[in-house]
């Protein structure tokens, strides 16, 4: 049996998938929401905005009404020590005070991103609640973070790599996964 070529990724979702994938998470919202009414939706820079605006885009259309968005930079909020160049960039253009925010990223790992998007949300102003919405959950949480909202589920082995591809990133839309010893791009 030939050994496998640890430099080509595994297609975890093509176009089409990713596609579905965030029509259903759109659903999901406005299924457990019980419609759009107080809700907004704030994606992670990074990987969480496109998916995020996105998946606003299809709550819009689902129910006949703009859903406000934004993009959240979570740097002056991480616990590693990292540093914000040039200052905060988030890009929250409306209060969320009583809203209902649908926290949106591509990948969530041990979930130290997402305590840091939840603090970076609470220091601007207090939601009804924060939901959160992925497009794919690989395992490894170091918190107890879990999210409402699961496009795939991709256990994973701690050394491999779980790359997102978005048509306004990237060019193309797709999921990748990289196999320990290979080389991820992202």
């Amino acid at each position: 049996m030939a050994a496998e070529n640890r430099d080509t990724p595994a297609v975890i979702l093509d176009e089409k998938a990713m596609e579905r994938t965030i029509v259903r998470i759109s659903f999901e919202v406005v299924e457990r929401n019980r419609g759009a009414e107080n809700l907004c939706v704030v994606g992670i820079m990074g990987g969480g905005t496109e998916i995020a605006g996105r998946i606003a885009a299809k709550i819009g259309q689902i129910e006949g009404r703009e859903i406000e968005v934004g993009s959240l930079d979570i740097t002056p909020h991480r616990d590693d020590g990292g540093r914000t160049i040039g200052g905060d960039r988030s890009s929250i253009p409306f209060d969320i005070s009583d809203k209902r925010v649908v926290l949106v990223d591509d990948v969530l790992y041990t979930g130290r991103t997402v305590r840091a998007a939840i603090d970076a949300i609470m220091s601007r102003g207090r939601p009804k609640n924060i939901q959160l919405a992925i497009l794919i959950d690989r395992g490894h949480r170091e918190l107890p973070i879990r999210s409402d909202f699961v496009g795939k589920n991709v256990p994973t082995a701690a050394e491999e790599k779980i790359v997102v591809h978005t048509k306004g990133r990237h060019g193309a839309d797709e999921v990748l996964l990289y196999r320990r010893g290979s080389k991820a791009e992202g």
